[in-house]
């Protein structure tokens, strides 16, 4: 089920565009920084692609098409990496680009980003913090409460 509130205001939802690239430039940041703890896909042009082109259609200077070919370039790039923390920073990567198409995409960042320090031996805690921290203040609140109702529909709907 999606957040409404990632929703942004041309599609009927209250996030506006500003937000929305804030979103977008904090998606890229925390990309990028995981790309370097995982020296192989830091030298993949496809994922390298995607966190220019998230950044570039922040700055108004890619159009969504432009984000999506490069998530999607991402995520091929992750089906061939050859270590888990490799795939995991490819797909975060990915989900940075394609927080153009949909905000929601930004907290893909984070749960492949736990997924990639986590397979690198690193604190998934202390990469979570360094993300956060890195929030703009006002949008610190929407992405862990959405990030909490995330874990909280996993909790709900594991099987028993």
């Amino acid at each position: 089920m999606r957040d409404r509130r990632f929703v942004a205001v041309h599609r009927g939802g209250p996030l506006d565009a500003a937000t929305h690239r804030l979103l977008a430039v904090w998606a890229a940041d925390c990309a990028e920084r995981l790309l370097r703890l995982c020296g192989e896909m830091g030298r993949d042009e496809r994922s390298r692609c995607a966190v220019r082109t998230a950044r570039a259609w922040a700055h108004r200077a890619a159009s969504v098409g432009d984000c999506q070919r490069a998530a999607v370039a991402a995520h091929a790039a992750a089906r061939v990496a050859s270590t888990a923390a490799a795939v995991a920073a490819a797909r975060a990567a990915g989900h940075a680009a394609a927080t153009a198409h949909m905000a929601d995409h930004s907290l893909g960042v984070v749960i492949y980003g736990a997924k990639a320090v986590e397979a690198a031996g690193r604190s998934v805690e202390a990469e979570l913090e360094w993300q956060l921290a890195r929030l703009p203040h006002r949008l610190r609140r929407l992405v862990e409460s959405a990030l909490e109702r995330r874990r909280a529909l996993r909790r709900n709907t594991a099987p028993t």
